[in-house]
């Protein structure tokens, strides 16, 4: 079994301890599966668009920027499907419209993670840089940090 220090008296305590048992601070725990595993099938796209109208909870940089990634990637391929077959654009049309809510809601998932509010990926020069930033370590107001650690 290992040991930390208790975050209220800086006493040796157990890993698995919710509160030191000499001062009674709680403990965060070390790994925290409130929103389960950052990536459960190894593919972010996927995961993304598991959570396609999920503006809740927490999503990581990789994420959100794999996702950012492969959306892209297929709205090239759908933009030169549309010039070889001559469609006018219609195929990245719909693409696009059907990637519109998973989009903002990645995003949204992607702020929370900062700790800031979805409504910053309004801001057209700040949303990038937000975006861009780290976790917040431990938990936040919009949930546990899905990295696992705190």
């Amino acid at each position: 079994m290992s040991m930390v220090f208790c975050r209220g008296c800086a006493k040796e305590i157990s890993t698995l301890a919710l509160a030191c048992p000499q001062c009674g601070a709680p403990q965060a725990p070390l790994y925290s599966s409130a929103d389960g595993p950052a990536i459960a099938t190894g593919n972010p796209y996927v995961e993304a668009l598991k959570k396609y109208a999920t503006f809740t909870g927490r999503a990581t940089r990789r994420e959100y920027w794999m996702f950012f990634l492969i959306n892209l990637g297929i709205g090239i391929v759908m933009s030169v499907l549309d010039a070889s077959f001559k469609t006018g654009g219609v195929l990245q049309s719909l693409y696009n419209l059907a990637m519109l809510l998973p989009t903002l809601a990645v995003g949204a998932r992607r702020m929370h993670d900062t700790d800031r509010s979805g409504w910053w990926l309004l801001l057209p020069i700040v949303n990038i840089v937000f975006l861009a930033q780290d976790s917040q370590p431990g938990p936040n107001r919009f949930g546990a940090n899905r990295k696992g650690f705190n």
